[in-house]
């Protein structure tokens, strides 16, 4: 299988911002193997996971919904965050969002109102939200980085806003604030745990 072209980014961004994507490493993940999950559905598991649970890969930019007790994994979350909305009949849906947009998923800015499209009029338990905190200004996920034209400030974080990111993320999910959690975790890959009905 062909490996994927490194593509470098060409966007210009506020010079402002330059310090701080210096510092931050983009969220580059692999091609998906062969038994990676499509657009819409769960996958078999793979290695590493019980052959009776169903493995759900998120990859950049991607909202997916996974089955009751099985588990979404998200690869090479570096400077990503991931939204994990857990649903009270059983199953969750996630969304691995990427700082700046792979081509072809969505930007930053999407990936919350299609989590909440998914989820629909399902009620919720809980939303958890994971990967490179101190990476993200509350923000993006209003407006992406890829939005801000020549000349325009990108806002820039200056450290860890977990209350921002819980009021944005609840916001914009239509759930209350302490029904979300932001948790700074290390770089690599994340596996959660889906729940069954409550």
């Amino acid at each position: 299988m062909p490996r994927r072209p490194f593509r470098p980014l060409s966007r210009p961004v506020a010079s402002g911002f330059l310090a701080a994507a210096c510092l931050t490493a983009v969220c580059l993940t692999p091609m998906p193997s062969a038994h990676a999950a499509t657009a819409t559905g769960p996958v078999s598991a793979t290695a590493g996971v019980s052959s009776a649970t169903t493995e759900t890969v998120v990859t950049e930019g991607q909202v997916k919904e996974a089955a009751p007790g099985g588990v979404i994994r998200y690869p090479s979350v570096t400077s990503c965050l991931t939204v994990t909305v857990q649903l009270r009949s059983g199953g969750a849906v996630g969304a691995h969002a990427s700082l700046f947009q792979v081509p072809g998923e969505l930007r930053s800015d999407e990936i919350l109102d299609r989590v909440k499209s998914v989820v629909g009029p399902r009620a919720v338990t809980d939303v958890e939200v994971r990967g490179a905190v101190g990476a993200w200004h509350p923000s993006y996920f209003t407006k992406a980085i890829e939005a801000y034209g020549a000349g325009e400030e990108v806002p820039v974080p200056t450290g860890p806003d977990f209350a921002g990111l819980t009021t944005t993320v609840a916001q914009a999910l239509g759930v209350p604030d302490d029904a979300v959690t932001v948790k700074d975790v290390p770089d690599g890959d994340q596996t959660v745990e889906v729940s069954g009905a409550h």
